[in-house]
């Protein structure tokens, strides 16, 4: 299905300019009441949205930033955790010096310390010249370590003397070189189990975790997600040069009901599939391998229990939003005021009969 002109706006009225790549986060304002950060020579915007949670964290962003001290962002693939970095970086006093990410996952053994801390000539075979290594490259910066929990268990103890002397021992030398770095360290794992399977340093994790963020999942703040389609639909119509796309609230509503497994970074692919295949943007399609055991079957057969429960879940998927919750059941918002009262009227009932 093509692009109807009816359900979108002309992308020439959109008040931001996004710029290639992934999003971009920036200084925030005003976190208490914005919903977008935006940094001006950037032209860029994020969306931060009105889950409490998120602000929480933007203020937790802007303390650890003024303090320099360690940070620990936890969160699921997709949640956005390079990002909050990031702003980290832009919100503190390094926002001048480097911004240096490091793939932990990809670090090998053998190369890794030679990469991390640098080198002297003559260090091993191939060491043709003297290398300052990423820590002393990012000297006044910020060093982002990604996937922290697929550190390999040799590298661990040597990041934990980083971290305690804010010192390296390049390969090959005798002296340790005192270094001015932030870390701020990002995993997916649960890093108290893994230190409890002996996979992870306990003293690292405590180090780490001066400050600890944990970004929730996009299916817990569903509230948010209108903002980010918007957010997309205005990135992408500019970057194709299409008109932005303006989800009718039918369309609005599923979107918020789908439980995003991807989370923000597949809402993001989803839209951007759309407007790369000239269609409007469609949910995923979950494989039978992603569903969870016994989905598809009724809980029971009782059809005045299943009403019940529908109700309640629409309920709890919009965040209590009746017209919402209507919306998704395909029912009128009158009568969703009406099942509600009979849902209050049986409560009440069912406790009379108690006493």
């Amino acid at each position: 299905m093509s692009i109807r002109p009816t359900s979108f706006r002309a992308a020439d009225a959109a008040c931001r300019n996004p710029r290639g790549g992934s999003l971009d986060p920036a200084i925030v304002e005003d976190v208490a009441t914005s919903t977008c950060v935006a940094e001006p020579l950037l032209g860029t915007n994020w969306v931060l949205g009105s889950n409490p949670r998120m602000r929480r964290i933007a203020r937790s962003i802007q303390r650890a930033a003024a303090v320099e001290c360690t940070v620990l962002v936890c969160g699921e693939t997709g949640t956005g955790k390079e990002l909050w970095a990031r702003l980290l970086h832009r919100s503190g006093p390094r926002r001048n010096k480097s911004f240096v990410p490091v793939n932990c996952a990809a670090l090998t053994p053998t190369l890794a310390e030679s990469q991390l801390f640098g080198h002297e000539k003559g260090a091993f075979t191939g060491a043709t010249g003297r290398s300052l290594g990423i820590f002393r490259a990012a000297e006044g910066g910020i060093v982002f370590l990604d996937e922290i929990g697929e550190m390999p268990p040799e590298l661990q103890p040597k990041l934990l003397r980083v971290l305690q002397q804010r010192e390296v021992i390049p390969v090959g030398a005798s002296e340790p070189v005192p270094i001015d770095v932030q870390v701020v360290a990002a995993t997916n794992r649960d890093l108290e189990q893994e230190v409890e399977k002996g996979t992870f340093r306990e003293d690292l994790y405590y180090r780490l975790n001066m400050i600890e963020l944990r970004v929730p999942p996009l299916r817990e703040r569903p509230e948010d997600i209108p903002a980010f389609i918007e957010f997309f639909s205005q990135k992408f119509a500019d970057r194709y040069h299409l008109p932005s796309w303006q989800p009718t609230d039918a369309q609005l509503v599923e979107f918020c009901g789908f439980d995003w497994p991807g989370n923000v970074r597949q809402l993001e692919h989803c839209i951007e599939q759309g407007y790369v295949m000239q269609e409007e943007p469609r949910l995923p399609v979950r494989s039978a391998a992603a569903r969870p055991a016994g989905a598809g079957r009724l809980p029971f057969l009782d059809l005045a229990k299943l009403r019940e429960r529908a109700i309640r879940e629409a309920l709890e998927t919009t965040r209590g939003h009746k017209a919402n919750a209507a919306k998704l059941l395909g029912v009128h918002a009158n009568t969703m005021t009406r099942l509600l009262k009979e849902l209050d009227d049986k409560a009440g009932a069912d406790e009379s009969g108690a006493e």
